[in-house]
């Protein structure tokens, strides 16, 4: 694992300097693998010394919408990442500390934004679709407000998981969980349109091992990560010259927003989004299928 001489470094500190205990030291070591897997898989950074306070913002961010930590988990990877830099200074490894200056991402302590449907209306209809890439963003901006689905259920996304002779999609979420989420004739032409005519072109045998049998490709036929995904997103949203701070994950609080608004049932909307809490149950959630398929169709402005 790339940095694990850092981390050794850094863990046998706080063990035996900080006296942390066994526990604090194993939190600090999750959050700090995860923070190195990001830097090296999703920027590329191979040292410390190409760290940015933007980088680590962004896989701040990225924990915020992947829904993957609480609040105070949160805090507490930010406090790991600020502690290890600034041993890394310290000790000589690196000359300046990216995270003297960071802070709670601002989508962590209120209310996320939501798109109105004019705005998504406008994102929607950015893409190029004269060009494959056009027909493939489409694609995916399509998914993304039509079925709620998180950036890492659309990048895990599978053509056997495509059922739209019945509706739906099959999402494997969090944990390993697998459900139904309809989808609305829009989004299923949008993908089948990408699937049919772009999909085989962007298709590399000699990637196939890596992209498997995932729906979106990227143009050279790897399956494409959450960062080209983000990437996507922006680029519509600055072409549609919306003001807000637009990022995949307020597809997802647009999504359920506007199934409520509509008049859709909470207990249903739940259950699209494949949310656990302490609020709820699975007998409370559980909807029948034939239900979620209707309200989607009902009250989803693009079903």
């Amino acid at each position: 694992m790339a940095f694990k001489q850092e981390l050794d470094l850094y863990l046998q500190f706080v063990k035996l300097e900080k006296g942390l205990t066994k526990n604090s030291v194993v939190s600090y070591k999750n959050d700090l693998e995860r923070y190195f897997r990001y830097l090296t898989t999703e920027t590329k950074i191979g040292d410390l010394a190409g760290v940015s306070l933007s980088h680590i913002e962004d896989f701040l961010n990225f924990l915020v919408d992947e829904e993957l930590l609480s609040a105070s988990s949160l805090a507490r990877n930010i406090s790991s990442i600020r502690g290890f830099h600034e041993f890394a200074v310290v000790e000589g490894i690196t000359k300046a500390n990216p995270a003297e200056l960071v802070e709670l991402p601002k989508k962590a302590s209120k209310l996320p934004e939501v798109l109105d449907r004019d705005e998504i209306e406008a994102i929607l209809d950015t893409p190029d679709l004269t060009t494959n890439a056009g027909i493939r963003d489409k694609a995916i901006l399509e998914t993304l407000y039509g079925t709620g689905m998180r950036v890492s259920e659309l990048t895990g996304l599978e053509q056997d998981r495509l059922i739209f002779e019945i509706g739906f999609i099959r999402v494997i979420g969090k944990g390993n969980k697998e459900r139904l989420v309809p989808v609305g004739e829009i989004a299923q032409d949008a993908i089948s349109h990408y699937t049919e005519h772009v999909r085989p072109q962007f298709f590399n045998p000699e990637k196939a091992h890596k992209a498997k049998n995932k729906v979106f490709l990227s143009m050279r036929g790897s399956a494409l990560s959450r960062m080209s995904i983000w990437n996507i997103v922006q680029k519509a949203s600055e072409k549609a010259k919306i003001e807000k701070n637009v990022y995949p994950h307020i597809f997802r609080h647009s999504f359920a927003t506007h199934l409520l608004e509509g008049g859709a049932d909470l207990r249903a909307v739940q259950e699209m989004l494949g949310h656990s809490s302490i609020l709820t149950t699975e007998i409370y959630t559980h909807v029948d299928r034939s239900f979620l398929h209707q309200v989607h169709k009902e009250f989803h402005p693009r079903a």
